[in-house]
């Protein structure tokens, strides 16, 4: 193996979406005020790192915690999860305010920040537990699906692989991998960059 491919896995065995050191803790940013109602939503979309990051900060979503979803064991840990048989996927609950952003806002979001062509994971994360979907209850699936076939018509029927499912009970994950993009923003640019993801979404979606 050449030095340079070493030096590559180096860079991913640092950047990848697993725990390493857990970081410390950070007090937490400031959350959107919300209108006294609210609902949640869960999106699997490869490593939750980024899909929190991706939504925490959109304006009417009061949170957004990292966890697994749609598996067969009670309250798995993040080991569990990514050896594989508990049929879990990394998820993120996201707790919204439907006065300030729809939940069709929030799944016309959700395609756009993942590749949905790609069954095995996303990115340079790849695993069952990497998998993408969309996790929805009863009047949020027919949103859901819409949404969906919105998303096909710009990608193509025949090369759209994530679905909607229906909803499942949603583990946090530990506590050290809540708000990791913003706690620590040096590992996780270096993660981003490293795995291509800005470059796929544009190849993916466009500009």
């Amino acid at each position: 193996m050449s030095r340079r491919a070493l030096a590559s896995l180096a860079i991913l065995a640092l950047a990848a979406c697993s725990p390493g050191a857990p970081a410390e803790s950070a007090p937490s940013g400031p959350q959107a005020r919300d209108g006294g109602r609210r609902e949640v939503a869960v999106f699997a979309g490869g490593c939750f790192w980024s899909v929190e990051a991706n939504f925490e900060h959109m304006p009417g979503v009061v949170a957004a915690v990292s966890g697994f979803a749609g598996g067969q064991v009670a309250n798995p840990t993040y080991d569990q999860v990514v050896r594989g048989g508990t049929g879990h996927l990394e998820a993120v609950q996201v707790t919204f305010d439907p006065a300030r952003i729809s939940y069709r806002q929030l799944v016309d979001r959700f395609w756009r920040t993942i590749d949905p062509t790609d069954p095995d994971g996303q990115f340079c994360d790849q695993g069952a537990s990497y998998a993408t979907a969309v996790f929805a209850s009863g009047t949020q699936k027919l949103v859901a699906e819409a949404s969906r076939r919105a998303a096909v018509r710009t990608i193509g029927a025949a090369r759209f692989v994530t679905p909607v499912r229906d909803a499942v009970r949603f583990w946090p994950a530990e506590a050290y991998h809540q708000d990791f993009a913003r706690r620590n923003p040096v590992r996780y640019g270096g993660y981003s960059r490293f795995c291509g993801r800005a470059a796929r979404l544009r190849a993916v979606w466009g500009e």
